[in-house]
């Protein structure tokens, strides 16, 4: 007979997640460990995905980790990388292997060399097999597993006789990955106008679409080179302040709408969306920057009721100034 002690189920040892960024597309996901704590330092780590042994660096370093176990819950990690634009993957992403050492790392600049030419090998096959895509830059994986090739192209391309020709030369795996022109900013763009590194290179990873409609609200030029990235299409950045610049301007009064002010009754003929100011035109011509909770929104044409002046001294002004009655005879002598 076993003791009643004996009956009761071991309590399993809950898992452990690191937040780790990897890959030459910095791909973001969580790796299971088994360490006690985790560097307060810049750390690389080895880390074992489906696509073979990566490099990476720990993510939340600083203040993240409690006891080696990343602090926050996966739906708020989840809400917080989407809310900021960041490619990330819930699911598990791999186990962590080791933290890097220096012949790791010296190991990946190798690799980086290796890459650039591959690169140009892959190139010269494409222009011998006269194949319509732009090869743009290639990964070699840090286990040695595959090299993955990315390319641009503006339809399909049958490139199988192209993968055996580079799978014979560096007898790995080869993959093809098709990628748009804001994923090859994010693979070798360096600095922007801003002077700042790229956005998508640097953190922002889910590249949503940019319309003319945010570059009209937040810029005073439309000038392509102005509003333009490295990529050639609009900048990313004007996403981010697209909601604040949309919410302000719903609070401005459309523009040929009428308005009353301390000085009388206006016209809208322009509006600052950032100040919150609005110029209004008076019916004498003059015009005048007013801030919006100085300003009453008419409805319709206003009435000569509206134009009456708001300030006291005026309207003793108006009655002094009122027709004296007329001195003359009734014969008008």
């Amino acid at each position: 007979m076993q003791k009643p002690s004996e009956n009761k189920s071991r309590p399993t040892k809950s898992k452990k997640y690191m937040l780790v960024r990897y890959g030459r597309m910095s791909a973001l996901g969580f790796f299971e460990h088994n360490e006690n704590e985790i560097p307060k330092v810049h750390t690389r780590v080895v880390v074992k995905t489906e696509r073979g042994l990566e490099l990476g660096h720990i993510v939340g370093h600083l203040n993240s980790y409690r006891g080696g176990q990343f602090k926050l819950k996966e739906e708020q990690v989840k809400e917080y990388f989407i809310n900021s634009e960041i490619d990330y993957y819930p699911e598990h992403a791999g186990k962590f292997i080791r933290y890097a050492t220096s012949a790791d790392i010296s190991e990946e600049r190798h690799l980086k060399k290796n890459a650039k030419e591959e690169v140009d090998f892959c190139k010269k096959i494409v222009r011998e097999m006269d194949l319509p895509m732009k090869i743009v830059e290639a990964e070699h994986l840090f286990g040695g597993e595959r090299i993955v090739f990315y390319f641009m192209s503006e339809g399909r391309v049958d490139f199988r006789e192209l993968v055996k020709r580079i799978a014979q030369e560096y007898q790995t795996r080869i993959e093809m990955r098709q990628i748009g022109s804001r994923d090859e900013a994010k693979l070798l763009g360096d600095l922007e106008s801003c002077g700042q590194q790229c956005c998508c290179q640097r953190f922002l990873k889910l590249l949503k679409p940019v319309n003319m409609r945010m570059a009209k609200m937040q810029k005073a030029t439309l000038d392509p080179a102005k509003i333009s990235g490295y990529c050639g299409r609009l900048k990313c950045c004007l996403r981010y302040e697209d909601e604040t610049y949309t919410s302000l301007k719903k609070k401005l009064p459309k523009r040929n709408s009428f308005v009353k002010t301390p000085k009388g009754t206006g016209k809208v003929i322009d509006s600052q969306i950032l100040t919150q100011l609005v110029l209004v035109e008076y019916e004498n011509g003059d015009k005048e920057a007013v801030k919006i909770d100085e300003i009453q929104v008419l409805k319709g044409i206003p009435t000569p009721k509206d134009n009456k002046p708001n300030n006291a001294n005026e309207k003793n002004n108006n009655k002094s100034n009122k027709t004296r009655p007329n001195n003359k005879g009734k014969n008008g002598q």
